[in-house]
């Protein structure tokens, strides 16, 4: 049965970052994941999810601001993004992540896309011990970022061949990018490594968009690897109050179990 995580940059954002873990638990998440969380001390993150698992965290994006989208893909930022990388992995350790997003950046071209394969196989022998993932982010949400299709995606991860990295399947950017996020998932299913989920249209809570949840669900039960489902979306109203997607498949894992 799937594992369900909470985002804590995303969710119960009606309170501080430190104080999200224990909401989340209370919830009845499993264990949550942290977009970023290098502007907090490890051992402040530590004591705050005492003990609750951290499914995934990004690496360092730079100066978002500025622009910043992660370095990966990158020519010429080669020693940036390993700086960064070697920083989420020091990180990650501290809080127990268990897996590791890379994020590309913003570049085009061939160049780009050899740049990320020598990075992303460069941090796999880097790391050997640390799962890692890639995620397609749609380019209206994230203008020119490189990796902006999950075939590209597929095709780089079956060129790497290393089943320490497999795909971030979010449901939000399957549906942005290709329109059909059930056909997304069918084609790629075998790769996904991590999943995120939102509802449609307004990336608020789980459901709509032509999407069978349950269909994930599913699949997901027959996996040999666990795999997370982390819900990455942008409450309606407080987070609290709109958990009943949770509930509901809650209950289905109990009546399965």
């Amino acid at each position: 049965m799937p594992r369900f995580a909470a985002n804590l940059t995303m969710l119960f954002t009606e309170v501080p970052p430190l104080d999200r873990a224990g909401l989340a638990a209370q919830a009845g998440f499993d264990g949550v994941e942290v977009l970023f969380p290098y502007d907090l001390p490890a051992r402040d993150w530590a004591a705050s999810l005492a003990g609750m698992p951290v499914a995934l965290i990004n690496t360092p994006p730079g100066d978002w601001a500025a622009g910043d989208r992660g370095h990966a893909a990158v020519p010429g930022m080669e020693e940036k993004f390993r700086d960064g990388f070697l920083r989420a992995v020091d990180l990650g350790s501290r809080i127990g992540a268990e897996r590791i997003h890379v994020m590309a950046g913003v570049a085009r071209g061939p160049l780009a896309e050899q740049t990320y394969v020598e990075n992303l196989t460069w941090a796999l022998e880097q790391a050997p011990d640390v799962a890692l993932c890639i995620e397609p982010l749609n380019v209206d949400d994230m203008p020119g970022y490189f990796l902006n299709d999950f075939d590209q995606a597929a095709r780089i991860l079956t060129d790497i061949a290393n089943p320490r990295i497999g795909l971030q399947f979010d449901l939000w950017h399957a549906a942005r990018i290709h329109g059909d996020p059930q056909a997304v998932w069918e084609a790629h299913c075998d790769q996904v490594a991590h999943v995120q989920i939102a509802g449609f249209p307004n990336r608020a809570e789980p459901g709509g968009g032509g999407f069978d949840l349950t269909a994930l669900f599913r699949a997901l039960d027959n996996r040999e690897d666990p795999v997370w489902v982390a819900a990455e979306y942008r409450p309606a109203r407080a987070t609290v109050h709109g958990l009943g997607w949770l509930n509901a498949l809650r209950a289905r894992d109990r009546l399965i179990g």
